[in-house]
């Protein structure tokens, strides 16, 4: 060591770099020493609590899309119930009507059967024939004095009844008797088969006339007498 003229020790060269190694190898201490620190330190806090706020917030979106879903899932059964509801109910009307109108069709049906079978076709009512036309002289009136007796029941023939007209009267419908005892009494034989009134008026037939000198209604009179007394005018030969 060499002595300074300030009374120190003057530093040789070897000093001064073993100095300078000193303080780098110091200034080194001091450095690893603070990193030595930093390294060492522990970790923040926050990092944990982190992942887990990460964890927790994927469950709540697995949760809210699974409600989601499920919520989903309950509006489509919903709607799908509420469409076969609708369908149900259509259906259903669509074959209350169908039965409906099957029984209305069936019902018109039976009633147009009982119809036919029950009533009884209408008939028009036959024509009236039209009047039989009678000849106005002898012939005419036998024959229509014929057909009113035989719908009366009185019997006579064209015969008898002509032969004693003939006798009685020869045939004219306004002969009289104004001298035999029927005409001393009053009451003389007139027309054709020559009948008195009381016996004209107690024998005379509904639907002729209630002249004694009509032909037709003296003919039925007389005939309907003689059928009474006598069976019929063909068992009369004589006067009656």
């Amino acid at each position: 060591m060499r002595s300074t003229h300030s009374g120190y020790p003057r530093l040789t060269k070897a000093h001064k770099f073993s100095a300078a190694a000193l303080t780098a190898a110091g200034a080194a201490a001091v450095a690893f020493g603070a990193a030595s620190q930093a390294v060492a330190a522990p970790a923040p806090a926050p990092v944990k609590p982190v992942a887990q706020s990460v964890e927790s917030f994927a469950q709540t979106q697995d949760a809210e899309r699974a409600h989601a879903t499920d919520k989903a899932t309950a509006q489509a059964k919903a709607e799908a119930a509420k469409v076969k509801a609708e369908a149900k109910a259509k259906a259903d009307a669509k074959a209350k009507a169908d039965a409906k109108a099957k029984a209305d069709k069936e019902r018109a049906a039976k009633q147009a059967a009982n119809r036919s079978t029950t009533r009884k076709p209408i008939e028009k009512p036959a024509a009236a024939p039209a009047p039989k036309v009678y000849a106005d002289d002898l012939e005419g009136w036998i024959s229509e004095a014929l057909d009113i007796m035989k719908a009366k029941g009185i019997p006579a023939s064209y015969e008898g009844v002509k032969r004693n007209i003939m006798r009685e009267s020869t045939g004219n419908p306004r002969a009289i008797n104004d001298w035999d005892v029927n005409a001393v009494n009053g009451v003389p034989s007139k027309g054709l088969l020559q009948i008195i009134d009381p016996t004209f008026k107690a024998y005379h037939v509904e639907g002729t006339s209630w002249d004694i000198w009509d032909p037709v209604a003296n003919i039925v009179a007389s005939c309907n007498y003689a059928a009474d007394k006598y069976g019929s005018m063909d068992n009369v030969n004589s006067a009656y």
